[in-house]
């Protein structure tokens, strides 16, 4: 069982038989593990529960009512208390079904009488393990409901940006995110929410570049009855529907000039008025803004409000892109592809180390939608458990093999040119892998990882480093 960014990737599924009778024991086992189980034996209430708090959770407890040490409704109410949400099957004897039953009142799934019918015994703990699952995943949703959704990456750039994040969201202060397109600017945002003094409110999102300028205005603002031809009833626009949450103005490079004085009022003034309306409608929300523009530079050339772009940019948080965090690749991989696996119903259980090499020779244009779509497509094409270069697409394939044939010449190139000394040879060779290793170990650690920054106090290009480090054994799987 491995782990990865707080949710399980379950190898197999796992059952503790908690029996005195070794041959039931022996025939639950056989069964069970004809069918894929893992399982685990305790032979009394006492070592069962040794086995669940030293080590990881089954996904089924199998327990027998009646046990040499202790009665199964004791056992059971320590199982709650240790693992609230296993699900827990009661075996007993037949003249015994009432104390299975009061058993399930207390909190049992099932239970099964002895000697248990091996389809019946596969259908009951079969049910009880997708019913544990469904436990774990409402969990899951719980605690993202709470805290927002998880922002993947253990590199230094998103540790910072996820240490911002928890520092202004509390405010009530406009925020602009910033970042290429792919990069999550709406995760961000949904989790600025999320952990704000708003997050009982409602999160209302508006795309400034999927309608036309008409549109977005009454989208916004809101209208009422008879503002236009077709308007036979009152609308409230998005800053209505945001009172006491959040709007997301996505896309906020792509609003129409004539549209930014009134979205300036808007934010400034905390009142809005629909079309066709002489009445202004005062609104309560947080304005939070993303773009992959450069409004600076749209500034400059008149196309954005100056006055807006301050106004929208009181706190700025800039999302990198894929490619300047490319050490988050495996993470980003294992949980994405549990995401997908979900989806697709089509469990992965890891990638080769081919496979991960070829992502690190890819730019990503496109950022972690792009890694999404990706892995996707290897995902439903796989036919192994392991996922191989071969299933990704032919461009991410060959931008790994021309970064290789580049680096390769760039090495030479360096190697040919003057500065490089031709007296360190023969017996030095050695010394000299050392002394370049321990430069590199060095300056990765003086810049965190970080093999942009890296590359650039080293005075050499991004697929020079990434060649050294590979020579030296350095790159990370």
């Amino acid at each position: 069982m491995t782990t990865a960014q707080g949710d399980e990737i379950q190898d197999e599924r796992s059952v503790l038989v908690v029996d005195d009778e070794p041959g039931h024991r022996l025939m639950v086992r056989a069964v069970l593990e004809d069918n894929g189980w893992r399982v685990a034996e305790a032979a009394d209430g006492g070592s069962a529960l040794r086995i669940l708090r030293s080590g990881p959770a089954p996904d089924v407890v199998l327990l027998d009512m009646r046990l040499p040490d202790m009665d199964g409704l004791a056992i059971l109410r320590s199982l709650r208390e240790l693992r609230p949400g296993l699900p827990v099957v009661m075996l007993t004897a037949f003249g015994s079904v009432g104390s299975a039953v009061e058993a399930m009142k207390k909190g049992a799934y099932d239970y099964l009488t002895k000697p248990a019918d091996n389809d019946e015994l596969e259908a009951v703990l079969d049910k009880a393990w997708q019913y544990g699952q469904l436990l774990r995943e409402n969990e899951r949703l719980r605690g993202e409901i709470q805290s927002g959704p998880e922002i993947i990456g253990q590199g230094p750039a998103m540790r910072r940006l996820e240490e911002l994040i928890e520092q202004v969201a509390p405010s009530e202060a406009t925020v602009l995110i910033l970042g290429e397109s792919g990069t999550g600017k709406e995760l961000v945002a949904e989790r600025l929410h999320a952990l704000s003094g708003r997050k009982n409110g409602p999160l209302v999102k508006v795309n400034c570049a999927a309608l036309p300028a008409d549109l977005l205005e009454s989208e916004l603002f809101g209208y009422v009855r008879g503002a236009f031809t077709g308007a036979v009833k009152d609308k409230p626009g998005r800053f209505q529907l945001a009172q006491g949450g959040t709007l997301f103005l996505d896309e906020i490079g792509e609003l129409p000039l004539q549209l930014q004085p009134k979205l300036l009022r808007a934010i400034q003034e905390r009142v809005v008025e629909p079309l066709g309306s002489v009445r202004s409608v005062e609104t309560d929300v947080r304005i939070i803004a993303a773009t992959n523009r450069d409004l600076r530079q749209e500034v400059r050339e008149g196309r954005f409000r100056e006055d807006l772009f301050f106004r929208l940019n009181v706190l700025e948080l800039r999302i990198p892109p894929l490619r300047e965090r490319l050490e988050d690749l495996p993470i980003l991989t294992s949980y994405l592809l549990r995401k997908l696996g979900r989806k697709n119903r089509k469990e992965v259980r890891t990638v080769s180390p081919d496979f991960l090499e070829a992502l690190s020779g890819h730019d990503w244009p496109g950022n972690v939608r792009e890694l999404e779509n990706v892995l996707e497509r290897a995902l439903i094409l796989a036919r192994a458990d392991v996922l191989t270069p071969d299933l990704l697409p032919a461009h991410v394939r060959e931008a790994s093999l021309d970064r290789e044939v580049l680096v390769e010449r760039e090495t030479r190139a360096l190697q040919d040119s003057p500065e490089h000394s031709p007296v360190l040879a023969g017996p030095f060779d050695s010394s000299l892998d050392e002394a370049e290793r321990q430069a590199l170990v060095q300056a990765l650690e003086a810049h965190d990882g970080h093999r942009e920054r890296t590359a650039d106090a080293l005075g050499i290009s991004r697929r020079t480093l990434q060649y050294k480090l590979k020579k030296h054994g350095l790159i990370r799987r």
